[in-house]
């Protein structure tokens, strides 16, 4: 079995500085965001970013399972305390952060590597945090009793989706629409 050799605290530091500034950049230009630029804004040199991320899917994936992962770690630190709002707040950062990344998932779709969608989806992830949300609502009458996870998790997707390069239309649509799943 291979076993992946711990990157040293500055190739960790060099990594997680590479993904944060990719971040940004995809966010502000989309998935073709220039690699130099990255690696500038990194505070790295090109042959570094290279060593971490071969290739610019690597990157794009990196930046995108990052991205779910913080979204995930959001939502599972709720406390509970008003579960109507914080699950429309979360449905409202996982919407505003779809719609903000342009192109990433496309780009992941086509991209050489061949990942499915299911691959890049990290659906499982976003399905467990927001079965909680939900549950958590509806256990306090906040939302409609036919409101499931996958309908919420698909209406966010659409609407970031529909609204791409828009983050304040999508929050502003995801606002609206949401006002229709309360009892």
């Amino acid at each position: 079995m291979d076993q992946v050799k711990p990157l040293r605290a500055d190739g960790r530091r060099n990594r997680e500085q590479i993904v944060a500034a990719a971040a940004e950049l995809v966010a502000r230009d989309g998935a073709q965001a220039s690699l130099e630029e990255i690696a500038r804004r990194a505070g790295v040199g090109s042959a570094t970013l290279h060593r971490h991320f071969p290739s610019r899917q690597a990157l794009l994936e990196a930046v995108f399972r990052d991205g779910v992962a913080q979204l995930c770690a959001r939502a599972a630190a709720q406390p509970g305390k008003d579960p109507a709002a914080e699950l429309a707040d979360w449905l409202e950062e996982l919407t505003v952060y779809t719609a903000t990344h342009r192109g990433l998932a496309a780009a992941l779709l086509t991209g050489p590597d061949g990942l499915t969608a299911e691959e890049i989806c990290s659906t499982d992830m976003l399905l467990k945090v927001l079965n909680v949300l939900v549950a958590r609502a509806s256990s306090a009458g906040a939302i409609h009793a036919s409101a499931k996870t996958e309908d919420l998790l698909m209406l966010a997707n659409a609407i970031a989706v529909a609204n791409e390069d828009d983050p304040l239309t999508a929050r502003r649509v995801l606002r609206l629409a949401l006002t229709g799943i309360r009892p």
